[in-house]
């Protein structure tokens, strides 16, 4: 097993500092819900279109037991259209607002990679950033994290959502690259104050479906850097691939994986489908009570 630097690596921390005073606890595996506030996203049931459904879908969601609601106003799908910042914006603020005030109890994230819609995000009621590209698309986002003192999920991948299919092919080891990847920004992070991070393996992001499988079958690896794990499987492509289906006939598929990643460690699931996911995690505690960490 690879051993981690001590120099390098966090304390061990299971809950997430967020604004207010208020602390996720990671301890038990924990549901984040997606709301897509975009019109291309690729599974066509996650994509919101008004103010009243976004309300009436957050409400369900957290009903079901969701304990994060994910908003995102940009597609980051493999080949999605690239839009404007001030594009992004006008999509998830006043949707980030809307439903902080209908649930001001609710932990909200906010999937941009984006400095500026970050800090904008985190002043219309966002706790936590959601950053697909690791700091890796705007030079300032690692900074701001720190400033806005935040939780930050740092996830990897390779090239841009437009360009990320064409950088699937790594020399070594794949999930010892992902902990090389994972320790340099951590150190960076640290660097600039941010004390509470998600790690995020980036299935589907510049990894084909049986590298995705290959991750998912070794995720406790990651573990070797003390801090919780997100799993974003969600009707993905190496669920609908790999079962020959489409994204809308992969919740079979994805109740599966969602298992396999909540035996394997997974704190935090990042779904479509909110019921379904709690239901997975409810059965997999009680017949493996307590879950290792």
């Amino acid at each position: 097993m690879f051993q981690a630097p001590q120099d390098t690596c966090f304390s061990p921390r299971l809950t997430l500092r967020c604004p207010g005073g208020r602390v996720l606890d990671l301890r038990r595996p924990q549901v984040m819900g997606i709301l897509n506030l975009t019109p291309d996203s690729f599974y066509q049931g996650s994509r919101v279109a008004a103010e009243d459904d976004l309300l009436r879908r957050a409400e369900q969601m957290l009903r079901a037991g969701a304990a994060v609601l994910d908003l995102g106003g940009y597609s980051s799908r493999p080949g999605a259209i690239d839009i404007s910042p001030d594009e992004e914006k006008q999509r998830l603020l006043p949707a980030v607002a809307a439903v902080r005030r209908a649930f001001p109890e609710a932990f909200l994230s906010v999937d941009t990679f984006r400095a500026e819609v970050a800090t904008e995000a985190v002043a219309a009621g966002a706790d936590i950033l959601n950053d697909i590209s690791g700091g890796q698309l705007d030079a300032e986002m690692l900074p701001t994290a720190g400033r806005l003192g935040v939780p930050y999920i740092l996830m990897h991948m390779r090239g841009t959502p437009q360009t990320m299919t064409q950088f699937t092919h790594y020399e070594g080891d794949l999930v010892l690259e992902l902990v090389r990847y994972f320790l340099d920004k951590l150190t960076e992070l640290r660097r600039h104050g941010v004390t509470d991070v998600v790690l995020d393996p980036g299935f589907g992001f510049a990894k084909t479906p049986a590298q995705g499988h290959e991750l998912l079958r070794r995720l406790r690896e990651l573990h070797v850097l003390g801090l919780p794990v997100l799993a974003g499987l969600s009707r993905k492509s190496m669920v609908y691939k790999t079962l020959g289906l489409t994204p809308e006939a992969a919740l079979a598929g994805t109740v599966s994986v969602n298992t396999l990643a909540v035996l394997n460690g997974a704190k935090l699931l990042r779904v479509h489908d909110v019921a379904e996911a709690v239901q997975t995690i409810q059965l997999v505690s009680n017949t493996y009570s307590p879950l290792s960490p």
